[in-house]
């Protein structure tokens, strides 16, 4: 097996789902002192702040939900033999990748070629 092993992709995945669940209450945290708060955020100077706060939040669990998908798909290819193998060109994909993006499909070559 490559640098990654199982447990140490479950530990990635407890982490992220840690990570999510509080990200998840930070968010409604703000959502719930905005409400309280009634605030207007076109014209109340604190709701700029607010809404960008939300968007931040925002994209932040998408990254978390995203790496979560990833880390499945990881494990996923672990169960069925294929991880740490390219899914493009079967290529075998170095240790060096694998630690810096344990959830990775491709290559580096295959990820310069993906399109954008």
């Amino acid at each position: 097996m490559t640098t990654f092993t199982v447990q140490q992709l479950r530990r990635l995945q407890a982490e992220t789902t840690a990570q999510l669940d509080g990200l998840l209450r930070e968010r409604d945290g703000i959502v719930a002192g905005a409400d309280l708060g009634a605030t207007d955020d076109e014209h109340d100077p604190e709701g700029a702040t607010l809404a960008f706060e939300r968007e931040q939040i925002a994209a932040l669990i998408r990254q978390a939900r995203g790496r979560l998908v990833g880390l499945e798909t990881a494990l996923a290819r672990v169960d069925d033999g294929s991880y740490g193998r390219c899914a493009s060109c079967g290529a075998v994909i170095p240790e060096g990748r694998l630690t810096a993006r344990p959830d990775t499909t491709t290559c580096v070559g295959c990820a310069g070629a993906a399109p954008r």
